[in-house]
């Protein structure tokens, strides 16, 4: 009885040695789906950062060079025509700027990993 007991467990202990190694594979593809999500959400930050980017530079341009004709209108110059329009424009704009220049802000924030990934993968390659 002692033979058929060992042959018993024997045969227990390699199905279960059998079960750990197909659990490890399956450990290893999790590593690897959490890494490719990690990798996706960076590339993601990425795309928001450059469309964060274009929507700041867009802001930019709207609002135009209007320094000098605040300063002006401090200074108590009086502006008219074409200069006082683009300054209507431009200061309407400041506040776009500003909203812009904040979510720039945030996914630059965001985005910082990538530098991380892209230096181990130069490293790498």
């Amino acid at each position: 009885m002692a033979k058929s007991n060992g042959a018993k467990s024997g045969t227990s202990v390699e199905s279960e040695i059998s079960d750990a190694e197909d659990l490890a594979p399956v450990k290893d593809s999790s590593e690897l789906v959490e890494g490719a999500q990690d990798i996706d959400e960076i590339l993601n930050s990425l795309k928001a950062l450059l469309g964060a980017l274009e929507k700041l530079q867009k802001a930019r341009q709207e609002v135009g060079d209007i320094k000098p004709l605040v300063g002006r209108m401090l200074d108590g110059e009086m502006l008219g025509g074409e200069e006082l329009e683009q300054l209507k424009a431009g200061v309407s704009g400041l506040s776009k700027l500003v909203r812009s220049y904040s979510d720039h802000q945030a996914a630059l924030a965001k985005a910082q990993p990538a530098r991380n990934l892209l230096d181990q993968v130069i490293k790498e390659g």
